[in-house]
């Protein structure tokens, strides 16, 4: 059998993160001394233990940068009519820029209405038909921290988007979608795939850049990827399950042993033999995931600033 080796330049998140988050500092003073202190609104219904993770990395995130933060965590038994009210009270709240409303909502709650609902200056999530609206017309003001997240480790690591193919694995409003526009604002050419993909394997292998954004652990294998294409892994998955965890970490003897230890491992929707073929890829964990938590912050200050005209609303606007 012939040896495993790593080709892949490692696209650390965190490293890019820490540079994100300078560069925020800078934004966050010049809004202090106009007595401005940027506010997130995290909302969190009832007890999920996974949102509860994610709302708590996000108010330290806050913290970190010296960002307001004001935490609603209303119980699991809320009407969609009483959730409303709540946004409309952080929409009219002048010490809030930014309102997040931590998915998924119970299924009595109606989500859709929910994100509409959050005023577009406000959303720091990128959600609102607005603001999708804003992006697909080239003209972006807040955008889904995930796929923003992504363009960041791209264009800080030296990848070439102009001209490339770029190979989007999912479809969803949160991630898939976006993704799309954002690298076919970059002047890369798109094909966007989903379960009804026909030849998906074939239509992936054409790409220089693969972004796999399904959810589903370990569905692109290394037959996926051409030799030197960037992968970004979307993707996190826990596994639990021994059988599967030796079968994905068969040439990564730390990870199962690491495995092993916890019982538990994180992946993304990327084997971890892709490392072999691609020429860079983003890790799971530490890769996409402090990039979606720094656009976040990045999404807020832009909003404080946008709300009380401190910078030109879009600069895109210039350019007609």
């Amino acid at each position: 059998m012939e040896e495993f080796s790593l080709a892949a330049r490692v696209l650390s998140g965190a490293a890019i993160r820490d540079e994100i988050y300078a560069e925020l500092a800078g934004k966050i003073a010049a809004l202090a001394a106009d007595g401005i202190r940027p506010g997130l609104a995290a909302v969190l219904v009832g007890e999920n233990p996974a949102s509860k993770v994610y709302v708590k990395s996000k108010i330290a995130a806050c913290e970190k940068l010296g960002l307001a933060s004001i935490q609603v965590t209303p119980p699991a038994s809320i009407s969609t009519a009483e959730l409303l009210a709540i946004v409309e009270d952080l929409n009219r709240r002048d010490d809030v820029d930014g309102i997040l409303v931590q998915l998924p909502l119970p299924p009595q709650v109606d989500a859709k209405k929910i994100l509409e609902a959050v005023d577009p200056a406000k959303d720091v999530d990128g959600f609102h038909p607005v603001n999708v609206g804003r992006l697909v017309a080239g003209r972006p003001n807040l955008v889904a921290c995930t796929p923003a997240g992504v363009m960041e480790i791209l264009k800080r690591s030296g990848i070439t988007l102009e001209g490339a193919n770029a190979a989007v694995v999912g479809r969803s409003d949160i991630v898939g979608k976006p993704m799309a526009l954002l690298l076919m604002h970059a002047n890369a050419t798109v094909t966007v795939c989903h379960s009804k993909t026909r030849d998906l394997h074939e239509v992936v292998r054409r790409a220089d850049i693969v972004v796999a954004a399904m959810g589903r652990a370990a569905m692109i294998t290394a037959d996926y990827i051409r030799p030197g294409a960037t992968v970004i892994d979307v993707g996190i998955n826990r596994i639990t399950d021994a059988a599967q965890a030796a079968a994905l970490f068969a040439n990564f003897p730390e990870r199962l042993a690491e495995f092993r230890a916890k019982g538990t491992a994180l992946v993304g929707d990327v084997h971890p033999d892709v490392a072999s073929v691609a020429g860079a890829l983003t890790p799971v964990p530490g890769g996409v995931g402090p990039l979606t938590i720094a656009m976040l912050m990045s999404n807020t200050v832009k909003a404080a600033q946008l709300r009380r005209g401190s910078c030109a609303p879009a600069a895109a606007a210039v350019r007609h």
